[in-house]
């Protein structure tokens, strides 16, 4: 049996998978219909297809957070050891995991944000909430590259921190509050913001869409970078940890 099914059969055999999944559709659509519905009730004309993609970043954080346990979970119940003695290429054995994992992640990615875009399309009424446009194409089907690129950083930090517990306040705080807030810091705070992955991350999703009543481009803080620049940052963060993470690794004892 191949690594990739051996993982994938590890992965299923879990709840928190499941769970994971359900919660990060079922929370990216839902907030979808209630952002794209209270829109609508205020002025329909302006509500666009950025709009429905309001929940799309919280199901991301819910997919690290299972990307996370996927690997964190084997070290809590020492299941790992087993799994590094029948397969002694801890390598090769960690990036089947990851393929599977970030696999996993693209696609729950890509229902995320066209399930939202769908909800969305019902409640906007006459708001034109059509996919034109090659920004439009990447709002919705970048948010697969995104997710998959997401658990890949999820991984990594999984595999050096080894506690579910401090993995997952990494990869909640880390986006929502350490970049956020690194503007605070006086004349450097703001150059700094332009260069952390998932500033990028929302670059790359967001740069050039109108948030509608906002009239404001939801690209959020802005970057040094293009769009597809600012994936390709995105994704060199990703590879970069995960291959410091399997070097650490390899070299300590499990």
């Amino acid at each position: 049996m191949s690594l990739i099914a051996v993982e994938r059969i590890k992965l299923f055999s879990t709840r928190s998978p499941w769970w994971c999944m359900i919660v990060a559709a079922v929370l990216s659509i839902g907030l979808a219909a209630l952002a794209t519905g209270l829109a609508t009730g205020a002025d329909e004309a302006q509500v666009t297809p950025a709009m429905s993609q309001f929940g799309v970043g919280l199901g991301q954080m819910v997919m690290m957070v299972m990307a996370a346990l996927a690997v964190t979970t084997e070290y809590r119940f020492n299941t790992i050891k087993t799994s590094f003695q029948a397969v002694p290429q801890r390598t090769s054995l960690l990036l089947n995991k990851t393929i599977v994992v970030a696999s996993l992640a693209g696609l729950v990615g890509l229902v995320a944000a066209f399930g939202s875009w769908a909800i969305g399309n019902l409640l906007a009424g006459t708001a034109d909430m059509s996919i034109d446009s090659a920004n439009d194409w990447r709002l919705l089907a970048g948010q697969g590259l995104v997710y998959a690129l997401a658990a890949v950083f999820a991984i990594a930090v999984g595999i050096l921190i080894r506690q579910s517990a401090g993995a997952i306040a990494i990869l909640i705080l880390w986006p929502l509050l350490v970049e956020s807030l690194l503007p605070l810091i006086p004349k450097i705070g703001d150059d700094l913001q332009k260069w952390t992955p998932f500033t990028n991350a929302t670059r790359y999703i967001n740069g050039g869409q109108d948030m509608g009543l906002a009239g404001a481009d939801a690209a959020g803080p802005s970057t040094a970078l293009s769009p597809w620049m600012a994936l390709l940052y995105f994704a060199t963060w990703a590879v970069g940890l995960l291959v410091i993470a399997l070097v650490v690794a390899s070299r300590r004892d499990a």
